[in-house]
């Protein structure tokens, strides 16, 4: 009768710290959803890094399959909340999500074989090189974006009444989805933290269109990455399933929260706010690497 009273006490100590990680894991999911969606970037990026803080044991592969299972339920709730605001270009988001899709299918594939201090060091170097381009890199101007022939005009008029009119070099943006597909899928961070720097700074969106369409091109993007991993078993059985559905249902919840706050956020506090969690980030991942 003791060993048995034993054995409950036991059980019920494990399923009690179950319920604790499984808690902590949602608060986690709602804080990365919440800053993910504010600064378009999906909240893989903030999301890897954790998990590597968390579980260094664990493969790179099963870390960015967890990342981008959740990334995109994150994606895919900010984008139904965007497309409410009615801020999302859709002509430039469906080009780039189909270009994504060759190099989110490598990216997954080729992180297998990643040993692991490289999967860490190059993570904490495109953070910060990320980080140093939106804090003194040059952008440019919406209203001085004259565009050339091989520019592809857009007008977005959102709920609130704000119109925005921006040119976008198609060729360019579709070449860089390309490479963003392969880094995001790879790293496991989703590609919002690099797609919205290069759609401000390199194609010329203005800030709260490219938050929502990188929202828009990530939903695609992830879907293809975490198919992949779930095809090559990087799920790590039912612990990385269990991991992936407690952070997911509370990205879902910060999401919308975030969707929301943007509208009250000037563009220029996003871009610092997104520079700012990205150098934090790099400089965290050093003393992981170091």
């Amino acid at each position: 009768m003791r060993a048995i009273l034993r054995v409950t006490s036991k059980n019920r100590v494990g399923c009690q710290l179950s319920l604790t990680v499984a808690g902590l894991l949602v608060f986690l999911g709602v804080s990365v959803g919440l800053f993910g969606t504010l600064v378009g970037a999906g909240g893989g990026f903030i999301l890897t890094p954790v998990l590597l803080v968390l579980y260094p044991s664990d493969r790179p592969s099963t870390l960015t399959a967890i990342s981008l299972f959740v990334v995109f339920f994150n994606a895919a709730s900010g984008s139904a909340a965007y497309a409410r605001q009615r801020r999302i270009d859709y002509r430039s988001g469906v080009a780039f999500a189909v270009a994504t899709v060759p190099g989110a299918v490598a990216g997954a594939l080729l992180v297998s074989v990643a040993p692991i201090r490289l999967f860490d060091g190059l993570t904490m170097a495109l953070l910060a090189a990320l980080a140093v381009w939106l804090m003194v890199g040059t952008r440019r101007s919406v209203e001085g974006s004259t565009g050339g022939s091989s520019n592809s005009p857009r007008t977005l008029t959102d709920t609130s009444g704000t119109d925005f009119t921006y040119s976008v070099p198609m060729g360019r943006g579709v070449a860089l989805s390309v490479i963003v597909g392969f880094v995001s899928s790879f790293l496991g961070i989703g590609g919002g933290v690099i797609h919205v720097p290069l759609l401000i700074g390199a194609l010329g969106f203005p800030i709260h269109v490219a938050t929502a369409t990188s929202h828009f091109v990530l939903a695609n993007m992830a879907v293809v990455g975490t198919t992949t991993h779930a095809l090559a078993g990087d799920f790590a059985g039912g612990t990385g399933l269990r991991r992936s559905v407690a952070l997911s249902i509370g990205v879902i919840a910060g999401a919308q929260v975030g969707a929301r706050l943007s509208q009250r956020t000037g563009g220029v506090l996003i871009r610092r706010l997104l520079a700012i969690a990205l150098g934090a980030l790099a400089v965290r991942l050093l003393f992981v690497v170091a």
